[in-house]
């Protein structure tokens, strides 16, 4: 099947790899058009026996701890996103000559021959804020869209619901776009590329191909980031429309087909007549919140795929002007006694992290968690100089005290050995004794977070809360 084709499923005998967000509603929408559906899934317990019986209840069969083996009959896999490349089941599927398709393939055969075109971003991080900030602007330009994809909507319910969208703002992961081969996007971003979920990939060089794969058809825009050589030799190697542009962004000033910053504007020399002479100024630095360079970068990102959509400049600093970031995100929880509490916690590899770490002069950093296989000698060597002491937390803050050791010797460090919840207080509490007036603490953690929280979110809670601990003047 290709996505140009109807798609008949009445008595098709599909596997669903995967219960969960997104295997049970890819699950249902093929049951309710008559295909025959059985789930596989590797888990057994009290959560994925309550998800098995919703969907026997309905007449899908669900076979709960057996993942490996392939239905008898199957035609057409279609797995949640997470599930490795690796798996005996696809192994088998392949070897029998079956297509696997994620939810995102899904969801893009499905759509309506007048379905909304798609803005799609990816990339090592920024996705989400990216997203965000482009529905944003979509809609303050009056055109009805949503954040979807990765971000937590699915795709499915945006594309098969009754509510109608001119264009939608999709969030692809890297697994997303591995199991999507026929997507075509209208334009899409790879905002930036890092070492991330290589055990999942098996190399960088297989990571970066998937992200790729959001630039595969694009029919007006590929945007990518002048900073990052990768993105750019990414668009190279992609096969698109015919008149499809490359347009960058950048930090600088901007060239021809690039959006930038000049004198705290943002400008677009991409989509303006006489791009070579022309400049388009969209919103101030100060529009965007918060105004730390990776994020005026993730707001370029966004503008540049509007302004593909052909959206008009007022609309981006509008848009832009309205957006607010999610929680921990380099989020201003308070000042206390002339020094301000910033929490990242959403910075879970040390990419992310070291966007943070620029965004500040003078900082405490608290950081550690589990590292994923990361190293830190990169991230310390770039960012020491802005250090004016470390709080170590987690069962990985090894790992950065030896890279502190190596490439920031004199800077002070707190290495609180304990991963209990109530580490965070007592961290908080060290970073108060080491900041000064006109010091940023700033939680950018490099690492992932379950070693001692349920994820990034409860890390953050627990970290604003200890800074309400220490009282506020602000």
């Amino acid at each position: 099947m290709t996505s140009s084709e109807p798609l008949h499923w009445q008595g098709k005998h599909v596997t669903v790899a995967g219960l969960g967000v997104s295997g049970i509603p890819a699950a249902k929408v093929l049951h309710a058009r008559g295909a025959i559906v059985t789930v596989v899934n590797d888990g057994d317990d009290a959560r994925a026996r309550a998800q098995a019986a919703e969907l026997e209840a309905l007449g899908v069969t669900v076979r709960l701890g057996d993942g490996a083996t392939l239905p008898e009959g199957t035609e057409l896999i279609v797995t949640a996103p997470g599930w490795k490349p690796d798996k005996p089941l696809f192994e088998a599927a392949r070897a029998a000559g079956l297509e696997i398709w994620g939810d995102v393939e899904l969801a893009w055969r499905l759509r309506g021959p007048d379905a909304a075109p798609w803005l799609a971003v990816t990339g090592t991080n920024g996705k989400t804020t990216t997203v965000q900030m482009l529905a944003a602007i979509l809609k303050a330009a009056g055109l009805r869209t949503a954040a979807v994809g990765n971000i937590g909507v699915s795709l499915l319910d945006a594309v098969l619901g009754d509510e109608e969208y001119d264009v939608l703002a999709v969030e692809l992961s890297s697994y997303q776009l591995h199991w999507a081969p026929s997507l075509r996007a209208h334009s899409a971003a790879v905002l930036n590329l890092a070492p991330d979920h290589l055990d999942w990939h098996g190399s960088m060089e297989a990571y970066a191909a998937d992200k790729g794969r959001i630039y595969e058809g694009n029919r007006v825009a590929c945007v990518y980031n002048a900073a990052d050589k990768a993105t750019e030799d990414l668009v190279r190697a992609a096969d698109v429309e015919e008149g499809c542009r490359a347009i960058g962004f950048t930090l600088g000033t901007p060239g021809p087909s690039q959006l930038g910053v000049v004198e705290g504007i943002l400008v677009d020399r991409a989509f303006v007549e006489n791009r070579q002479k022309n400049a388009q100024e969209l919103a101030e630095v100060s529009d965007v919140n918060p105004p730390a360079p990776h994020n005026i970068a993730n707001a370029l990102a966004a503008a540049a795929l509007a302004r593909a959509f052909g959206v008009p400049a007022r609309a981006v600093r509008d848009g832009l002007r309205d957006f607010t970031p999610d929680a921990h995100r380099i989020a201003h929880v308070a000042d206390v006694d002339g020094v301000a509490y910033i929490d990242d916690s959403k910075a879970t590899n040390t990419h992310a992290a070291e966007a943070s770490l620029a965004a500040y002069e003078s900082i405490v950093w608290i950081a550690g968690g589990l590292a994923k296989g990361a190293t830190f000698d990169e991230l310390v060597t770039k960012s020491a100089e802005r250090l004016r002491g470390v709080v170590l937390i987690g069962a990985d803050r090894a790992l950065i005290r030896e890279a502190l050791a190596r490439h920031a010797p004199e800077v002070p460090v707190v290495d609180l050995d304990r991963t209990d919840t109530g580490a965070m207080l007592a961290a908080v509490q060290e970073a108060q004794r080491l900041a000064g007036a006109g010091d940023t603490v700033l939680l950018a953690p490099a690492c992932a977070s379950m070693d001692m929280f349920a994820n990034y979110n409860k890390r953050g809670d627990a970290f604003a809360e200890a800074v309400r601990e220490l009282g506020t003047d602000a």
